[in-house]
Formats: C-alpha cells, sequence, structure tokens
C-alpha cells in the first residue's frame, strides 16, 4: 500500500509506516502532476502540509485515493467536505503542533518588546559606528509581566497560548464563539501545578483590554476578522500578533495603524499573499516576521509524523 508525503514527511512517521508494511514515497510532484503521478503508482494515501493544495479535481481524478492527511491544523487547502463525500477520509493532527505555534508566539511578542526585529537588522550594518544611538533608540522596551494578554480562539493553540502567559504572570482575556470556559492545567518543572478557569468574552471586550492580542482561528471566509473598525477598539499602543491564517489580519490596516502608532508593533507567521507576502509588510521596522514555521520544530514534526502513521494504519489496516 503505497503513500506519497508531497510535502515531506518526519522520520519518526515514515519509519512507524514502513514497519507496518507501508510504502512512503517522499518525492515533491509537482501540483500539475500530482493526479497522473498518484494514478501511474496507484497511491492509497496522500499527505500534504500547506504547499499541496487537494482540490475536487484531483479528488474527482484519482479514484485509488482512500486517506487524505495534512501534517498540522487547518485544512483549508483540502476540499475537505467533497473529500468526504466521496468516502475518503481526511484526517489531520490537531494536537501535534500546539505548542510549537504558541511558542512561536512568544517569539514574536519578546522580540517586538524589545525590538529585536529592528535591531537584529541594524546591528549589523552600523552596530560598531552607531552602537550608542542604537542603544539609545531601543531603550523603551517593555515587560510581558503584568499585561493582559487577548486570545481570539481558544481551541488548542490558543489554550497552550495561555499557559505560557499564565506562566509568565500575565492576565488572559480569550474570546471564542464556541468555547464558554476554558480549563487551563498550568504546569511546573517539579510536578506541580495549576488550574485556572477562563470564561470567553466578546471579541469587543477582549479588544478593548488586551495590550497584546493574538489570532488563534480559521482562515476568514469574506473578509478578515481584524479590520480597521476592530483596530479602533484597542488601547493605544496595543500589539498584534498573528500565528494562525493570512488573511484573518487586514494587512492594509495594519500597516496604516502601525504608521500612527496606534499599534505598536505586528508579529506574523502568516500572510495573506502567502508565498509572496507584501513589500511594505517585509520591510517595515516594526513587525516582526517568520515565513509560516508555527509547527516546523523538531519536536513537532515527530509528533505530527506519528500521529499521521497512527491514523493512517488504523483506517487501512481494518480494510
Amino acid at each position: 500500500m503505497k503513500i506519497l508525503a508531497n510535502d515531506g514527511l518526519d522520520q519518526s512517521g515514515i519509519d512507524a509506516l514502513t514497519e507496518k508494511g507501508f510504502e512512503v514515497i517522499v518525492s515533491k510532484v509537482p501540483q500539475e502532476f500530482l493526479a497522473d503521478f498518484i494514478n501511474a503508482h496507484e497511491i492509497r494515501t496522500l499527505l500534504v502540509r500547506s504547499a499541496t493544495t487537494v482540490r475536487k479535481e484531483l479528488i474527482d481524478a484519482c479514484p485509488s485515493l482512500d486517506i487524505i492527511g495534512r501534517g498540522g491544523v487547518g485544512m483549508d487547502n483540502i476540499d475537505v467536505d467533497y473529500a468526504r463525500s466521496k468516502n475518503i477520509h481526511v484526517i489531520n493532527t490537531p494536537a501535534a503542533s500546539s505548542a510549537s505555534v504558541a511558542e512561536l508566539v512568544f517569539a514574536h511578542l519578546f522580540s517586538g518588546a524589545r525590538f529585536l526585529q529592528d535591531s537584529n537588522r541594524k546591528m549589523p550594518l552600523v552596530g560598531d559606528t552607531q552602537f550608542n544611538q542604537l542603544k539609545k533608540s531601543y531603550g523603551k522596551g517593555i515587560e510581558l509581566r503584568g499585561k493582559t494578554i487577548g486570545i481570539v480562539g481558544m481551541g488548542r493553540i490558543g489554550q497552550e497560548v495561555a499557559r505560557i502567559a499564565l506562566g509568565l504572570g500575565m492576565r488572559v482575556v480569550a474570546a471564542d464563539n464556541n468555547i464558554g470556559r476554558a480549563s487551563i492545567k498550568v504546569k511546573f518543572y517539579n510536578n506541580q501545578f495549576i488550574n485556572v478557569d477562563i470564561e470567553t468574552e466578546p471579541l469587543e471586550d477582549v479588544l478593548k483590554h488586551a495590550d497584546f492580542l493574538t489570532l488563534h482561528v480559521p482562515a476568514q471566509k469574506g473578509g478578515s476578522m481584524i479590520g480597521v473598525e476592530e483596530i479602533n477598539k484597542m488601547k493605544d499602543g496595543a500589539v498584534i500578533v498573528n500565528c494562525s491564517r493570512g488573511g484573518v489580519v487586514d494587512e492594509h490596516a495594519l500597516i496604516g495603524a502601525l504608521n500612527s502608532g496606534k499599534i505598536a508593533f505586528a508579529g506574523l507567521d502568516v500572510f495573506t499573499n502567502e508565498p509572496t507576502p507584501s513589500k511594505e509588510i517585509l520591510n517595515h521596522p516594526k513587525i516582526s516576521l517568520s515565513p509560516h514555521t508555527g509547527a516546523s520544530t523538531v519536536e513537532a514534526q515527530d509528533r505530527i509524523g506519528l500521529s499521521l502513521a497512527e491514523q493512517i494504519c488504523s483506517i487501512l489496516q481494518t480494510y
């Protein structure tokens, strides 16, 4: 039984599948040749991440497919409902990358809070000639401890963000239309822990109170979740981080708010025009940037590989 991991698969997943008798192909097949490759090799399982799309046309063209798997959380690059209507199993790994994405949120927050996104650009250029000037310009950093973080979307990733925030001594407020209360267990190194219940609030209240706003929601249909109107409701000097999906934050509105000082800085892992973000976004000195690497840690990829392998074995070995 052949599996095509078109966007790659961690060795842990490959080993687990190979031990069960599956043949795992990790060749990167261009999108336009994917259907022909799947049919020629009688592929039963197609695994993707963000780069490969699986739309109705591909599904119709590949009758051998039993499983379509997404190594990650969001499945907006797959026509999930249509695939399932054709009796194809669609799987993903919603729990595997939560910790990695949450830690990246704080990497962006710490970076912006201490101007690292700008100082890392300028220090190699003029650090030896303008050291004192740079020191002065970066002298008004802020601490996260004691500040309020607003989390929009209290699923697995949002709750992981809350755990880290609580451990840092931050106040947590949250908005989620589907979750009324989240019970957060914060563990410490010596096996001690605390439980904190967080009641979700309307988005408008979270916008009003948050010093830092982080988004953990699916791609939005018909517009952005955070645009000019929402930004205007936020505190002056607040911060926005988006490690969810491009388009959740209106980039034009964000640039305007950064230029006016309404928003102090932003952290972006995802972009409206991936994989070609706008030059204005990429060159802005108040934006901390990463190229959609939220789940790109050794640990997360290991968990993703093992999770996909477990699900595939469970499905195909029952045939």
